[in-house]
């Protein structure tokens, strides 16, 4: 068979001399599956393994030149032969899909990582991916659906999990909570009915009025006062009472910005970060922004005097807002036409998208694309160059777009502090602002809190995706709600993988790239290009040239 072995970094280390390599067919022990690759996306997750090859954080310091890897972790697979063990699970013939992001006894084992991808003609399966700890890593799924749209619900369930609750919205019970007052509040806080939904094990107060000390100090909780602290101080009260950060910081008036900075950088993965008070905050804050990404650190907040108000259900939106008003940041690239097109697809969409970009090229090709679906489902979408605009006017178009009321929902596809920055202010009141953006940890921003609080917007990214995202984007691409494919761009034989990457690292394409493994010479070729080298596919091509499952058909009839 054909592979693409990985060597190292460089996209001169894919294969051999440009081209893929002649392997054996590897033969299943009896607790294995010999799976037949029938289509793999590319990921400009893929591009990252590229430029760090072994070093890249997944592959844990491996030795690719003896030990090589095969990318590729969007796939659609059909099992081609049994393990003996098996058989009773599985069966030649069976379609499959693939949740890459594998654990196995704790083991981080990604797909097309640690595992061999989708890069190859036929890979092997094992108990990693069969018996994992998620469960079963491999997804039966109905024959009816398409190669393409089977592997792009990978990608697809990244997207599904950016709308999905994964930050926590309560005190942690058994955790350590750290509530920072400032001297001089008088304020008459109440920490109300949802503060109780947590109790932490232990709490240390720092600078609280003392009514609010007398509450705390009637829950019968392990309390530590430390008055008076400079933020000097911060580190080293972390280390004399947590493992790995605070669970939950709570900053009360809200104290200054230079404190919220210092104590935000003690948060453990997946804390909170809760402010009350009622004033505006002297200066822009400094955060994290990988943190929020990559931890899940959440920042939540309520004016007061009622704590418990900043926490529960009344903070976990994680939907976009049914008719309002969203903004996608970079819209013109593969992930943002995901989101754009989830936008429309989905059963209660906004009122009106702007998608933004700096290629007019690409955001023609959105409203080609997309524009007819937009106008049938009620939504309005704009189309906004933001290249070389004085901030001036772009401020003032942005407001004329919403109408001064900001964006419900704003979704980032940039990894860049400043857009964010800019961004931020145009969130509207109970808005929430995605950070989809691989961004990544030691990235800072300054953002205006305030509005955590007194406009109780919020702050989420997510990454990656679990085995129910999965499930929920096959079962949307089965009832027909979602349609996988629309955002396939280019298409290539396996002789075409490496030009697939390359034309990644350039841009070429707004749209995602999907090789098929099992067509041994098929040049990378852009869908709008197919009328001239395959005709009879691009005959067989949807409204405004998107990839279906006739022209799949079609492009394997022709070429297998």
């Amino acid at each position: 068979m054909l592979s693409w072995p990985f060597y190292g970094a460089g996209l001169e280390n894919m294969g051999q001399d440009g081209h893929p390599v002649e392997v054996p067919v590897p033969q299943p022990a009896s607790d294995q599956l010999l799976t037949r690759v029938d289509a793999c996306g590319l990921c400009f997750s893929d591009i990252k393994v590229i430029k760090q090859g072994g070093e890249h954080p997944r592959l844990h310091h491996r030795d690719l030149k003896k030990d090589p890897t095969v990318l590729g972790h969007e796939v659609s697979l059909t099992v081609a032969a049994v393990g003996e063990d098996l058989k009773n699970r599985f069966h030649p013939g069976q379609r499959l899909a693939l949740q890459p992001d594998i654990y196995y006894r704790g083991q981080a084992l990604a797909y097309g990582y640690v595992i061999p991808g989708g890069l190859q003609e036929y890979c092997l399966l094992g108990a990693e991916v069969l018996e994992g700890d998620a469960g079963c890593y491999a997804l039966p799924i109905t024959p009816e659906l398409g190669y393409a749209e089977v592997a792009l619900t990978e990608p697809w369930a990244c997207v599904e999990a950016a709308y999905t609750q994964r930050r926590r919205v309560n005190i942690k019970p058994g955790g350590v909570l750290w509530i920072i007052g400032q001297a001089g509040d008088e304020t008459d806080y109440q920490l109300g009915d949802t503060f109780f939904a947590g109790l932490p094990a232990r709490v240390i107060l720092t600078d609280l009025p003392q009514s609010l000390a007398s509450q705390l100090a009637g829950l019968n909780l392990p309390l530590v006062v430390r008055d008076s602290l400079s933020t000097n101080d911060f580190p080293l009260l972390a280390q004399s009472y947590t493992q790995t950060g605070f669970d939950d910081i709570l900053c009360l008036g809200p104290v200054e910005a230079g404190i919220i900075e210092a104590a935000a950088k003690l948060a453990a993965p997946r804390a909170t970060v809760t402010l009350v008070g009622h004033r505006l905050l002297s200066r822009p804050v400094s955060i994290d922004l990988g943190r929020i990404h990559y931890d899940y650190i959440a920042y939540l907040g309520a004016p007061g005097p009622d704590i418990g108000a900043a926490y529960g259900s009344n903070r976990s939106r994680s939907e976009l807002r049914s008719g309002g008003r969203a903004w996608i940041l970079g819209a013109g690239g593969p992930m943002g036409r995901m989101h754009l097109q989830r936008m429309i697809q989905m059963p209660s969409t906004p009122g009106l998208v702007l998608a933004s970009d700096i290629d007019t090229p690409r955001l023609d090709d959105l409203k080609r694309s997309f524009g007819a679906q937009a106008r049938l489902h009620g939504l309005e979408l704009v189309t906004l160059n933001t290249k070389d605009m004085p901030p001036a006017a772009l401020e003032e178009t942005l407001r004329r777009i919403h109408d001064g009321r900001g964006f419900d929902d704003i979704v980032v596809m940039v990894p860049l502090p400043a857009l964010i920055e800019g961004a931020m202010p145009h969130l509207a009141p109970d808005g929430m602002l995605v950070l989809f953006a691989g961004i990544a940890r030691g990235t800072y921003a300054s953002l205006d809190l305030s509005g955590i609080y007194l406009g109780q917007v919020q702050l989420t990214g997510t990454t990656g995706s679990n085995i129910q995202d999965q499930l929920n984007v096959l079962h949307k691409t089965e009832t027909g709600e979602l349609s996988p494919a629309d955002v396939v761009a280019a298409i290539g034989g396996i002789d075409a993988a490496q030009e697939g990457m390359r034309a990644m690292l350039e841009s070429r394409y707004p749209g995602k790239v999907v090789i098929y493994p099992r067509v041994m010479s098929f040049p990378l070729t852009g869908l709008v290009d197919l009328k001239c080298i395959a005709p009879a596919v691009a005959a067989k091509l949807g409204p405004g040239g998107t990839w279906t499952h006739a022209a799949e058909m079609e492009f394997l009839r022709l070429n297998l």
